[in-house]
């Protein structure tokens, strides 16, 4: 069985975004659709599914078993969850918080005339542990691998035969992408199923596809088996994708205190503070004792840790879905309920203040978040995004605010000219920029980055971490920065604490810890990059 597109364009008034495209989706083969943000992939998914946003308009030819049908048509939605089934990017906001995954399943389940007892069977096929228990809990209570298995699960309920999976790896770490993509394969193997899988990845696309499409800006730019493509590339993007796809472990940034500590691997008899006396010039940031226990959770995220951090210093928080890294972050910023433990900024004690003196202080502390299209609000100019936190605290006036905005939307390499522009008309790359920007504003000391590249693609990736080691250097700014990421710890951090089960089980200098790793859940971590 083949799902067929000839000639798709996508069009918002007389401009064409995508195309002309055509693909085929065959019974148990993968296809491979690769690109940069803003290539098209995500539009060539969403024409197949008949979902394009409105004011977006499809024209093509699509088939299905040699039968055609009328792109947008009702027969062509009818194929959407009984032929086609998809597997978003997010699941977090794919899944809905307020019911639990047993009530979403089975609701799925009856819309396709599907016995309720089969969301077990489905979860325990996705290979999520204890099911039964699973579809009694809600979406927040699952790491991000074991949401994304729940939204392949969802995915099956209908039985499609054609499965497109829209980036489903892209913040997660390298064994659990590896994890979530061995799954789909078998899945492909044994039912039969026509693989898309979207990706910036260029790897794993390489392992798991048969076929592979290159978009670049709309335009097919280079097609054919994987296997030939990746090993002689015929147009020059594809050769600049794959020659960047990969960044190096070494070359980091270079710090005042860079080699403070040495690749300290810690125990379980080690005790809770892993760093050794003060020496030199006092942190800027210290956190003591960080504990944090998440309701009916078995195990505590967060188990005794602490950490230092100096001005101008870049310290990376290096661990797998479910580390605690994350945990730790927002436990340090005061955006956790029930964590424990003591933080203090300079010779202030964070955990001690409370309401005016509290947001007083948060003034100092720059946040960016994962995806940043989910924090920047769609409904404000990208001007009145950069100055909030000037208009937030009462620093200045309306005209100096929209000025200082110019000026950290040019700090961060983008032209004070977008700043009328919303959200939405910017790339991946580039709404990131806005989100550091904003971060920025009220000139902080600290900056904390959690999984800030994750949804990248290699060569923005590359660009934002550029930018935050420059930024790093250029303000003195210490940098927490939350990844599951190594290289890309390497590229912005002179220091790597390892986590693990909540504790840190290796810090030291990035350059070491990489190269010579002395815990074996950093070596693990370091193969499965390797892999």
């Amino acid at each position: 069985m083949t799902l067929s597109l000839r000639q798709l364009e996508v069009h918002v008034g007389p401009h064409r975004l995508l195309g002309p495209l055509d693909l085929d989706l065959v019974s148990g083969q993968c296809l491979g659709v690769v690109g940069e943000s803003g290539s098209g992939k995500s539009l060539t998914a969403l024409s197949l599914l008949g979902l394009l946003p409105a004011g977006l308009r499809a024209t093509g030819a699509l088939a299905h078993d040699g039968a055609d049908i009328v792109l947008t048509s009702r027969l062509h939605a009818a194929l959407r969850g009984r032929a086609v089934g998809w597997v978003p990017q997010d699941p977090l906001a794919a899944l809905h918080p307020l019911r639990t995954v047993g009530a979403q399943m089975r609701e799925t389940l009856r819309a396709y005339d599907h016995p309720d007892a089969q969301a077990r069977d489905l979860l325990e096929r996705v290979q999520l542990s204890d099911p039964e228990a699973a579809l009694k809990r809600f979406p927040h209570q699952f790491s991000g691998g074991q949401r994304q298995r729940i939204a392949i699960a969802l995915a099956l309920c209908s039985r499609p035969r054609y499965l497109i999976a829209d980036e489903p790896t892209s913040a997660l770490d390298a064994r659990i992408a590896r994890e979530v993509l061995d799954l789909l394969d078998a899945l492909r193997r044994e039912d039969g199923l026509g693989l898309m899988l979207i990706s910036h990845d260029l790897p794993l696309v390489g392992a798991y596809a048969e076929q592979v499409l290159v978009l670049r800006r709309g335009d097919v730019v280079e097609r054919g088996a994987t296997r030939d493509v990746f090993a002689n590339p015929q147009h020059a993007y594809t050769r600049e994708l794959i020659a960047t796809d990969t960044l190096p472990f070494v070359g980091g940034p270079s710090g005042p205190t860079a080699s403070a500590s040495m690749g300290q691997e810690l125990g379980p008899e080690d005790p809770p503070t892993p760093e050794g006396p003060p020496t030199g010039p006092a942190p800027l940031l210290r956190a003591e004792a960080m504990r944090m226990h998440y309701p009916r959770a078995p195990t505590p995220a967060l188990d005794d840790v602490s950490l230092t951090l100096h001005r101008g210093e870049g310290l990376a928080l290096l661990g797998e879905s479910g580390s605690g890294k994350s945990t730790l972050g927002r436990a340090i910023l005061r955006l956790l309920r029930g964590a424990q433990g003591r933080v203090w900024l300079d010779d202030v004690e964070l955990t001690a203040l409370k309401g005016a003196s509290l947001r007083a202080i948060r003034k100092r502390i720059g946040v960016v978040f994962q995806d940043p299209y989910a924090s920047l609000d769609p409904r404000m100019r990208v001007a009145d995004i950069v100055s909030e936190p000037l208009r937030i605290h009462g620093i200045g006036d309306t005209a100096s605010r929209l000025a200082k905005a110019g000026e950290l939307l040019s700090a961060v390499g983008l032209d004070p000219g977008m700043a009328a522009r919303y959200p939405h008309q910017f790339s991946g790359g580039q709404r990131q920029r806005i989100a550091i920007a904003r971060a920025l504003a009220c000139d902080p000391d600290l900056l904390v980055c959690d999984e800030a590249v994750s949804a990248l693609d290699a060569h923005h990736r590359r660009e934002i971490l550029a930018l935050l080691a420059t930024l790093k250097r250029e303000r003195g700014l210490a940098l927490l920065f939350v990844t599951h990421d190594l290289a890309a710890a390497a590229a912005v951090a002179e220091r790597i604490a390892v986590l693990e089960a909540g504790r840190i089980v290796e810090i030291g200098d990035a350059d070491d810890v990489l190269r010579n790793p002395r815990h074996a859940h950093t070596r693990a971590l370091v193969a499965a990059r390797a892999l």
